[in-house]
């Protein structure tokens, strides 16, 4: 099988919509191309694309032209090309918008004096209407006919079809009037005005538009262009693009770290809250990661590069947050469907509208203008705006609050949350657990931690890393036979004697009374035994994160039902959960077990969130309606997880729940007004009760209304913050 016939997901920047009747066709267009499954955005303008099969980037940018758009496949340099472009456009589109002014001004003026005593002696010449107004109309409002043009070879219908299906009707009659002289009203003031009025629209959407993505532009700007790296004991100044993982690189103070490290030497400070949104400087010494981005304080550091290029947390961020801006929420679908049957829907009122003011009233003028203006207000670029412009912002938003949402349904589900699962180590806690008391029999303390360290030196549990911090001072000896039982514990011989290392359940021990006592204060217990004979008890504490029992109390004042699930014994868990301030805990519950965990919570028919930071719960992540993965956790995790953390604080849940009300708030506002909007404003213009000029003006104000309410998110703060 050749390599394009493995799915893959691409991008493309899509030119040419104007509309949300334009993406809602564009991707009926892919879908229905064999091995595409699209999804088209028309606030980002651009299509993400699963491909599989024979489907390729040829066959997208083929079947994306034929549909009448432009389709660029999305590389590095694709948002400065395309910035660069828009600018170009705009400040175009800004001369035209003043010459369109100028040419539609008088027309509009000598509205003014009709209303006055001498009516009709104040109307411009009809032959220097004409001369002013045909211009606007096939120059300034080509646009609209190659839109049109475009749109209707596609086999589907858009905002330009009704632009300029309207100003062409207004203009064909007037300028018929005009030439055989007839004892007509002209509209030429009517079509002129409405195309100038809604390139005022489209001027004004733009330019709101490009502040939805100002904070994945802010993101981009961040990272360093050059970086000291030493070649041969000598320090260069390199591109970042040029860094290779290995490589030693010099971050001084003040500076930027330009790529993901490890500190080799020095101590520093770092500024970190562009990815976590914490203000606090993060002291940094030998041994702690750095990311790319963060600013440097007062120390210099000396870094070996872990990530570099599309492999740097600052990149995943922006492609995490670029895939959601993209991405499409649930609630969006109503408006898609609407906007896909809305412009021959229009049609037909207008033409109704047309026949009954023409029969009714026996006036073709009359008739005439009311069916321009159902064509004109009936713009269903509100509509298409509403959502994703809202999700463009509130995930932005989140991204500078250290929150990232995988997708706009995720975001779409988080407001709904009636369950949240919380694992407890590591998000409950610090997750960096230390050994308190060790308790021996028979033998002396230092051997119990040799033994002990011997048998977790090859483990990655918390529990295990604890074990072997404190027998960091004494000789390790040699381990072999070694078997590990998830949950339980880990066994091998040291010097020819059968040991255990684990859980008192699984040593046989749990009624010992001294186990009893430390678990009573809230430790965890590891024994290390000899047969069935204790050698040693290790208590072990992981300390509750400072904000630990805020964020509990803010989610339960929410009225989310707050679950917390660990491994350990009922004594230790309802010590900890009472710290924390959780009324319900389920305990023992093995790794593999989580998940079903998950799914009993689920009967309830709520909708069930988990909280967790370990390659053990990522099955439990999947298994949850939503999903959150601290940011210090595994890579399975934050794959798993629909929304990740980048900071270590249970407070970011309570963040993220807020973000996705606040988003969500604003989506459904945008819609109510862009419904009510053509809800009233179509029957008004069919009643004669609203002119071209008027019902033109409200359609490009509508637009500029629902992205403005969009921008609205950026007051948004975490609470925190606030």
């Amino acid at each position: 099988m050749s390599e394009s016939a493995e799915p893959r997901v691409v991008e493309f920047a899509i030119g040419g919509m104007t509309c949300a009747a334009c993406s809602t066709r564009l991707e009926k267009v892919l879908n229905r191309q064999p091995g595409m499954q699209a999804n088209v955005n028309l606030a980002a303008e651009r299509a993400r694309i699963r491909l599989s099969g024979a489907a390729d980037e040829a066959a997208v940018i083929a079947a994306v032209g034929k549909a009448g758009f432009r389709a660029e496949l999305v590389d590095a340099g694709t948002r400065e090309r395309e910035k660069a472009e828009k600018q170009r456009a705009y400040k175009q589109e800004i001369v035209r918008f003043w010459i369109a002014v100028a040419l539609s001004l008088p027309l509009a003026g000598q509205m003014l004096f009709m209303f006055g005593e001498h009516g009709h002696s104040n109307e411009l010449p009809r032959w220097l209407q004409l001369v002013l107004a045909t211009p606007v109309q096939f120059w300034i409002g080509w646009r609209f006919y190659d839109g049109a043009y475009k749109a209707l070879r596609g086999g589907g219908a858009n905002m330009d079809v009704l632009v300029a299906l309207g100003t062409s009707m207004a203009w064909g009659f007037s300028t018929v009037v005009t030439l055989f002289g007839l004892p007509q009203h002209v509209y030429f003031e009517g079509g002129a005005v409405v195309i100038t009025l809604v390139l005022l629209g489209k001027l004004l959407e733009v330019r709101a538009k490009a502040r939805t993505s100002e904070a994945i532009e802010a993101l981009i700007r961040l990272q360093p262009k050059t970086a000291r790296v030493e070649r041969d004991g000598q320090w260069l100044e390199m591109p970042v693009d040029a860094l290779m993982p290995g490589d030693v690189f010099l971050v001084r103070p003040g500076e930027s770290v330009p790529v993901d490290g490890e500190v080799i030497d020095g101590e520093s400070s770092l500024d970190e809250a562009m990815l976590t949104g914490e203000s606090m400087p993060v002291s940094k010494r030998a041994g702690d990661r750095v990311f790319a981005a963060t600013a440097n304080g007062q120390g210099a550091l000396r870094c070996r590069a872990v990530g570099v290029g599309e492999h740097t947390l600052l990149a995943g961020i922006i492609r995490m947050v670029g895939e959601a801006q993209g991405s499409k929420a649930p609630v969006q679908r109503l408006a898609d469907k609407i906007s896909g049957i809305f412009v021959p829907a229009v049609c037909a009122v207008a033409f109704v509208t047309f026949f009954g003011w023409w029969f009714y009233a026996g006036d073709f003028a009359e008739a005439l203008v009311n069916a321009v203006a159902v064509l004109v207000i009936a713009c269903p670029c509100a509509l298409g705006l509403a959502t994703p412009t809202a999700i463009m912002v509130g995930t932005g938003q989140g991204a500078r609050a250290g929150i990232l949402v995988k997708n706009a349904e995720a975001l779409e589900r988080a407001e709904r949350i009636g369950v949240l699962a919380l694992d407890k180590t590591g998000t409950l806690t610090q997750g960096r657990p230390v050994v308190t008391d060790i308790v021996v029999r028979g033998i002396e303390r230092d051997q119990a931690l040799a033994w002990a360290g011997a048998l977790e030196h090859n483990s990655e549990h918390p529990l295990a890393r604890a074990v072997i911090e404190a027998a960091a001072a004494v000789h390790l000896p040699k381990t072999v036979n070694f078997k590990a039982t998830p949950g339980c514990g880990v066994e091998g011989e040291i010097d020819a004697r059968p040991l255990r290392l684990g859980a008192p359940a699984w040593i046989g021990c749990a009624e010992d009374a001294q186990v009893a006592a430390l678990q009573q204060t809230g430790k965890t217990v590891i024994v290390l035994a000899e047969g069935e004979t204790v050698l040693a008890l290790f208590g072990i504490a992981d300390a509750l994160r400072p904000t630990s029992r805020q964020a509990v109390e803010r989610l339960r004042s929410q009225g989310i039902r707050v679950v917390m699930l660990t491994g350990d014994n009922a004594q230790t868990a309802a010590a900890i959960a009472a710290e924390a301030g959780v009324d319900e805990f389920r305990a023992g519950i093995l790794p593999g077990d989580k998940a079903a965990a998950i799914a009993e919570l689920k009967r309830d028919g709520v909708l069930v969130a988990m909280v967790g930071d370990g390659i053990n719960d990522a099955p439990a992540l999947a298994a949850a309606d939503v999903s959150f993965a601290i940011g210090a956790g595994s890579d399975a995790a934050i794959e798993a997880a629909d929304l990740t953390l980048i900071r270590n604080d249970l407070l970011g849940v309570v963040d993220a729940i807020d973000l996705s009300r606040a988003t969500l708030r604003k989506i459904r506002q945008n819609l109510f007004s862009a419904f009510i909007y053509n809800t009233l404003g179509i029957p008004l213009a069919a009643l004669g009760w609203l002119s071209p000029m008027v019902a033109g003006a409200a359609m490009a104000m509508s637009s500029v209304s629902v992205v403005s309410n969009s921008l609205l998110l950026k007051r948004w703060r975490p609470n925190a913050k606030r």
